[in-house]
């Protein structure tokens, strides 16, 4: 169980819906970098929805989009960290955005899953997908945070004051963008996201981005 402030995020359908396409798009986009050995011009992952995140390496975003997963749906309640609010509201906004412009790519996103889903996306789901981190009460500082990196040390400082963001508060942010390898525990995390098949593909994906090698 996963809590934003005083609110439970919902484990449903839609939940899985968001969190599957997020980690999907990001899995194919990086399968194909690794597999044609390009690098993209321009950061790439679900993560780029989060400004001060935009850098993060691929593999890490998947790998921190897990965790947040496996906490939200853990019978043990977890107190989101600034980490676990940004996931959650990349991967609304990454599944809404694919349901909107490119909603080709659903079923073959949607049909190898663990969950299954009939019917066609329409606009009121994308509503929903981006409705399900609005109506949370969450204040978004994870936003706010990547105004830091314009100002001056001691503006940062009067703006954390202000903001009442303590240094450990967003401490977790700058250790994602440290992270090159995955979590030990990756693959455990993803359980109910991907099937044990598609874990086979991405596993191998994964290593070889945190180990530099490209799978040529």
């Amino acid at each position: 169980m996963l809590t934003i402030c005083a609110d439970n995020v919902p484990q449903s359908k839609l939940s899985y819906l968001a969190f599957r396409l997020a980690a999907f798009e990001t899995f194919k986009l990086l399968e194909f970098a690794q597999q044609s050995g390009q690098d993209f011009r321009d950061p790439y992952g679900y993560l780029t929805e989060v400004p001060f995140l935009r850098e993060t390496a691929p593999q890490v975003q998947l790998s921190v989009l897990a965790e947040t997963w496996a906490k939200l749906n853990s019978p043990v309640r977890h107190h989101a960290t600034l980490v676990d609010e940004s996931v959650l509201y990349a991967v609304c906004e990454t599944s809404a955005r694919i349901l909107e412009h490119i909603p080709e790519l659903f079923p073959s996103f949607i049909e190898t899953g663990p969950v299954r889903f009939l019917n066609s996306p329409g606009k009121q789901l994308i509503r929903d997908l981006r409705a399900l981190h609005l109506d949370l009460s969450n204040e978004g500082d994870f936003l706010l945070i990547s105004q830091f990196l314009d100002l001056s040390p001691d503006e940062a400082r009067d703006y954390k004051k202000q903001f009442r963001m303590s240094e450990s508060f967003i401490e977790p942010l700058f250790d994602v963008l440290a992270l090159w390898h995955c979590s030990p525990s990756v693959e455990q995390n993803l359980a109910g996201l991907f099937t044990t098949e598609e874990l086979q593909e991405l596993l191998p994906i994964l290593t070889a981005a945190s180990s530099g090698v490209r799978l040529t």
